[in-house]
Order: structure tokens, then C-alpha cells, then sequence
């Protein structure tokens, strides 16, 4: 039994805890939220002890994983500090506010052993599963062009003060946004060479971009689009279509799959279900398991993750400059 302890355990660790309940060899071991009250609602709600500080988790010979779901400046040094003591990690998307504070982190988990996931969950959904399965297949050629999309409610009853300051990782792209950016890299399956962008706080008086629309050029020539936009209230948007030599890919975590071909559109079957976030969060889990007990590697490597960081870093600069900006690469070694 894999034991767990919950850095962060506000609105998206409950989430988790729901997950973790449906999956066996896993376990709460202890949560600390931002505060003792908060600490003891989640452990009276989802088991395990509470705890009036994440470090104290460190102590508890019983915790195996980390989850993080803090504010995004905090991830990386919890998820250092974690690694640091032998506890495998956990953390939610975004990795880190900047490509720095990732490699630090990837460094870490390499130079103590342990396993460091990031909870992309785009590609841990159903309908993003079988959209890559089907371009890997090669049916409908290479991947060209594609276009990305999260338009949602941004002050939704989740949103806190830190979503709102740059210092602290907030913006809708880094909290939200990043969603469709990383559904776009991970099918065109191409590194980002470079970016261009616009930046606005239209629906909001706050410190950081409420809309980014991003222009991506990928390392082979391909191309995409980018639209993060935070509503003041709306419909979720939440889609991407890839465009390839023999067809176009159309998907929705909600409504499924479909392949534009030959003048119509044809649905996958088998490329939607219920409660999809709940689930992909149950496969998180596992194939943090899995990559414990040594059958599988992790399905998100540190290198994705962070470049989707450095995307955004450059996105901010094109924004910024009005200039087409050169994304910087994941380390090598």
C-alpha cells in the first residue's frame, strides 16, 4: 500500500482524494492545507491526519508520495524538498512558474531515485488517449497545423488571490490555459522552435493576462494556434483540432473524438466517458504506481512538462516585445 500525503489540500486535492478512493494500493496517509481548520476538514472529509505544515509530511515514515497542489510558486520547493527526503512526487500542473524552477526539480527527483510526475491531465483523458493513439497509428498522416482552445468562467467560486499576481505563477494561462497548450504540443508531437503572442486584460482589472492568443512554430515548420481566454462568464470552450496530410482530428473532453475526411465527419467510437476528469485522475494514479513498482515508465516526462513552462515564458516576452520569440529548450544531461 502506497501511502499518500497532500501538500496543498484545498479544491483540486479533493479532487484527487475522490480518484484515490477508486484506486487499490493507494492510500491518505496526511494533508496539510493552508491553514489547521482547513488541514482538519480535508483529513474529517477524506481520511488520513492532519497537518499544520506540508514539511511535517516529510516526518511521517508512512508517506511514500507527495501530492502538490499548492499555489504554483510553491511547487517547487516543495516538490525539492520532497524529493529530497525520498519521497516520490506528485504535482499539478503547472510544473513550476519557470523552466528554472522545473529543471531544479527534475534534478532533484534524478539525484534522489524517486519519481517526479506532473498531472497533465489532458493526456491522461479518454478522448486524449485515442486522438494520440490514432495519430501514432499514421492513418491520417503527419500532423501540419492545429489549434487549441480553453475559454472558461475565470472567476469561478476556486479562485484565489495568488491566481490573480504574477509573482505568485497566476494567470489563465498558466492555471488554465496551459490545458489546450499542452493538448496541442502533445499531439502535433513537435517541439515548440518558437512563439508569437498577444496578451490583454479584457474581462478583468487584475495584475496578469486574462486572454493570450499564442502563434506556435513548431521545430519541422508545422504551426498552431493557442486561445486562452477567461471569461467573466461563459460556456466552457475546451477543444483542439489537428489538421493533418489525410485529415482533421476534432476533439472535446465532453462530446469525444471525430475525423474530418473526404467532405464529412465520422465519430470514433469509445473516445468519451462520464466523469472524465475523475477518471484521468485514476490513471494518473496508476501509472504513478506502476512507475513505483517498476512496470512502466512515467507517461509524462519532466522535459514535456517544463517546455510547456517555457512556452509560456516565451509567449510572455513576444507579448511583452511584439516580436516573435525563440522557446528555450529543456536542458540536455
Amino acid at each position: 500500500m502506497i501511502g499518500v500525503g497532500i501538500a496543498g489540500a484545498g479544491f483540486f486535492a479533493a479532487q484527487h482524494a475522490q480518484a484515490m478512493a477508486a484506486v487499490p494500493g493507494v492510500r491518505i496517509v496526511a494533508a496539510a492545507a493552508g491553514d489547521a481548520a482547513g488541514s482538519a476538514a480535508f483529513a474529517a472529509a477524506y481520511g488520513g491526519r492532519a497537518c499544520a505544515d506540508w514539511r511535517e509530511l516529510l516526518d511521517d515514515p508512512a508517506v511514500d508520495v507527495v501530492l502538490v497542489t499548492t499555489p504554483h510558486h510553491l511547487h517547487a520547493p516543495i516538490a525539492i524538498a520532497a524529493a529530497q527526503a525520498g519521497r516520490h512526487v506528485l504535482v499539478e500542473k503547472p510544473m513550476a512558474p519557470t523552466l528554472t524552477e522545473c529543471v531544479a526539480m527534475h534534478r532533484a527527483a534524478a539525484a534522489a531515485g524517486v519519481h517526479l510526475l506532473v498531472g497533465q491531465i489532458s493526456r491522461f483523458s479518454l478522448t486524449g488517449l485515442r486522438a494520440r493513439e490514432l495519430l501514432t497509428q499514421g492513418s491520417l498522416g503527419r500532423p501540419l497545423w492545429g489549434r487549441s482552445a480553453m475559454l472558461k468562467r475565470w472567476m469561478e467560486s476556486n479562485r484565489r488571490p495568488w491566481h490573480l499576481a504574477r509573482e505568485t505563477g497566476g494567470g489563465m494561462l498558466l492555471t488554465a490555459g496551459i490545458h489546450a497548450l499542452d493538448r496541442l504540443v502533445w499531439l502535433m508531437d513537435a517541439p515548440v522552435a518558437s512563439v508569437a503572442a498577444m496578451a490583454g486584460n479584457l474581462f478583468h482589472d487584475q495584475k496578469v493576462p486574462d486572454v493570450e492568443q499564442v502563434l506556435l512554430r513548431f521545430a519541422g515548420g508545422e504551426l498552431g494556434t493557442l486561445s486562452s481566454v477567461g471569461y467573466r462568464d461563459a460556456t466552457m470552450v475546451n477543444d483542439t483540432e489537428i489538421a493533418c496530410e489525410g485529415g482533421l482530428l476534432r476533439l472535446n473532453t465532453e462530446t469525444g473524438l471525430s475525423i474530418g475526411r473526404e467532405g464529412r465527419w465520422t465519430e470514433v467510437p469509445g473516445a468519451a466517458e462520464p466523469a472524465w476528469m475523475l477518471r484521468a485522475l485514476e490513471r494518473e494514479w496508476l501509472a504513478m504506481l506502476a512507475a513505483i513498482g517498476g512496470t512502466a515508465a512515467l507517461p509524462v516526462s519532466a522535459a514535456q512538462a517544463g517546455e510547456l513552462v517555457a512556452c509560456i515564458e516565451a509567449a510572455g516576452v513576444a507579448a511583452a516585445e511584439r516580436r516573435e520569440v525563440e522557446v528555450v529548450g529543456w536542458p540536455k544531461g
